[in-house]
């Protein structure tokens, strides 16, 4: 009886510490589980703070040279163009080569134009005033062709009209344009009936991104 009761302690005992060392070996492999999870989630971490970081400096996370709008414009039978595509909405913090002038839409800068009536009479940044079209206004601008008469004759019309602002765009191919987002069409001068049939159309129009949204508290000259 000694005997096997001897045998089956050590019997047992062996068992035991089997199971301790299984245990010591599970314990180890958790830890170096654990420590790696650890490592991965840092160098993640890391990375993706290097590219954010790099995407601010670049602008928001995309390039800040273009415009991210691609497309063209149709000409309706009202003369009026529209943009068939697609135009970015992307805040940036650089300026934007955008493929028309003036520009329909596109990335922009955060701060918009205040368009309230707003009448600029030096030139103003393009990726502030898409975002005043973002807001729904129309744009009104005009190169060193233009009348002054027609100009001042579209100022008094702008500075009594919400949701609209007026500035020199010397780059534009027309003497006049009218712009709204992903629409513009050229006119003749204040008088032109076309103008108030655009305002009537896009100020705040069903074409606006963002209705409702401010046209005071930007940026003014």
């Amino acid at each position: 009886m000694g005997s096997a009761s001897t045998s089956s302690n050590a019997a047992r005992k062996a068992r035991i510490e089997e199971m301790r060392r299984a245990e010591r070996a599970r314990e180890r492999r958790n830890r170096i589980l654990v420590i790696t999870a650890s490592v991965v989630a840092v160098a993640g971490l890391v990375a993706g703070t290097v590219v954010l970081v790099r995407s601010q400096s670049d602008g928001g996370g995309s390039s800040t040279t273009e415009a991210k709008a691609s497309g063209q414009f149709v000409t309706g039978a009202d003369g009026v163009k529209t943009w068939k595509g697609t135009l970015g909405r992307t805040h940036v913090t650089k300026s934007v080569d955008y493929p028309m002038e003036p520009p329909v839409g596109g990335n922009h800068h955060q701060a918009w134009m205040n368009c309230n009536g707003d009448v600029y009479t030096k030139a103003i940044d393009n990726v502030n005033a898409v975002h005043s079209l973002e807001h729904g206004a129309v744009w009104v601008t005009y190169n060193s062709k233009a009348p002054k008469a027609e100009v001042d004759a579209l100022a008094a019309k702008v500075k009594k009209t919400p949701y609209t602002l007026m500035s020199p765009v010397d780059g534009q191919a027309d003497p006049i344009m009218l712009t709204a987002w992903g629409s513009q069409r050229t006119v003749t001068g204040a008088s032109d009936p076309n103008v108030d049939k655009f305002f009537a159309k896009f100020v705040q129009g069903q074409q606006t991104p963002e209705p409702g949204a401010a046209c005071t508290g930007g940026l003014s000259q």
